[in-house]
């Protein structure tokens, strides 16, 4: 199976790598060239639990380097670079190419689908964590962490059978779910629980599950999205708002820093429109209000603004 990364950074690379240790074909694609330059000069380097091992994968900062079409196009770039990425991804989609996001947030699929048509795109949601420590060097979490896949329309298809099989074979433990937009929820409980409050405070998980008003900040945020995705009929395995704050840290340092927080640091937009923005617009959709998710929404996006240069800056 040739399966293609579009964004390999620390997620990417890691899936990638793993996938690559266990016999696909895989290619890392991302404008990073001097991650690029790493991977096709040495190998990808791949710290876990202390050992580090060397994979040789085939890497590239463009899809037209590719040189064929792939039979697996994951989707791993910022959530704002989607359809953009896709577009750019036109060389390596043929009709019988399946496209599948494993990023987090809602909304991926219906850009992939306007792309490229909703038959070739699949969803999926991964707990795997990884680490961009330099060009071509990733600390990556794939033990025990459960990657979930499955058809947008709950089918139990032998594509997703076949992909499911080549991702467990690699060591990348993998579900086939007929209830992929539950999960989704599911995970997006997950990253609304530390994702606004982490980018406006800078605080780290430490600083997080130290202070109980953010506790409670953050148990009222989880609380929408889960009175929204119920008034929307969907089907979650998440009802108690303390249980996805309790996994949000599960088996995560204290100095962990979530992707929004990491954006707003490095001077990136974040992907709050995709994590906190998807529990407003689905609220308003079902009239379920969401003020604790609106005001994470609009302060972060008031931190990306202030980097700008906006009138009557000082």
């Amino acid at each position: 199976m040739r399966i293609c990364f579009v964004g390999a950074g620390a997620l990417g690379s890691t899936i990638g790598g793993t996938l690559a240790r266990g016999g696909a074909e895989v290619w890392l694609i991302d404008p990073f060239q001097a991650h690029v330059e790493a991977i096709n000069a040495g190998g990808l380097r791949m710290l876990e639990g202390g050992a580090e091992t060397v994979v040789k994968v085939s890497a590239c900062t463009s899809a037209d380097q590719v040189g064929n079409v792939a039979d697996l196009v994951i989707v791993l770039v910022k959530s704002y670079h989607t359809r953009d990425a896709i577009r750019a991804a036109a060389p390596i989609i043929g009709p019988q190419t399946v496209v599948m996001s494993l990023q987090n947030g809602l909304g991926h699929e219906d850009i992939l689908s306007e792309e490229v048509g909703r038959d070739r795109v699949m969803a999926g949601k991964t707990y795997v964590g990884g680490v961009l420590l330099g060009p071509g060097h990733v600390r990556s979490g794939v033990v025990g962490k459960e990657t979930i896949i499955g058809e947008l329309d709950g089918r139990l298809t032998e594509r997703a059978q076949r992909i499911s099989e080549t991702f467990n074979r690699a060591g990348v433990l993998t579900l086939l779910s007929d209830n992929i937009l539950g999960t989704m929820w599911d995970k997006l409980f997950i990253n609304v629980a530390g994702g606004g409050i982490t980018a406006v405070t800078g605080l780290t998980y430490g600083g997080l599950y130290s202070l109980p008003i953010l506790e409670d900040c953050a148990l009222a945020a989880i609380s929408e999205g889960i009175a929204v995705a119920q008034a929307a009929g969907v089907k979650i395995s998440i009802a108690d708002p303390r249980l996805a704050w309790t996994m949000a840290s599960a088996g995560l340092p204290p100095e962990f820093k979530t992707s929004m927080l990491q954006s707003l640091q490095s001077g990136n937009l974040t992907e709050v429109d995709y994590i906190h923005g998807s529990v407003v617009r689905w609220g308003a959709k079902f009239n379920v209000p969401t003020p604790v998710n609106a005001t994470l929404v609009a302060v972060v996006k008031g931190l990306e603004y202030a980097r700008s240069d906006y009138p009557g800056k000082a």
